[in-house]
């Protein structure tokens, strides 16, 4: 495998490593001389890739329609007018005096 190629995996612990959440699933750059020191390559919160040990993390594979939401672009959803009305506010109204 080279270094293109893309997988998946879920952080399953963190310890000393501040760019990465436990529970968190993270794009992973194969990577066959780090997987032979028990590293892997992955692509952290800063966005970078770098090395993390192996058991920080659980392979995953995920199906194709996630594949490809995970990597669409990141562009802010538009909101969709609609045609319902506003709910109206329901206050409890008490006269204290």
């Amino acid at each position: 495998m080279s270094t293109r190629e893309k997988g998946y995996a879920i952080c399953v612990e963190n310890r000393g490593a501040e760019d990465l959440e436990v529970r968190k699933v993270y794009r992973v750059l194969h990577d066959n001389d780090a997987a032979a020191i028990g590293y892997m390559r992955v692509i952290d919160e800063s966005g970078e890739d770098y090395l993390y040990p192996a058991h920080y993390f659980v392979a995953l594979e995920l199906p194709q329609k996630a594949k490809r939401a995970w990597t669409a672009s990141r562009e802010p959803a538009r909101r969709r007018s609609s045609s319902n009305k506003p709910i109206e506010s329901t206050r409890l109204r008490s006269d204290r005096r």
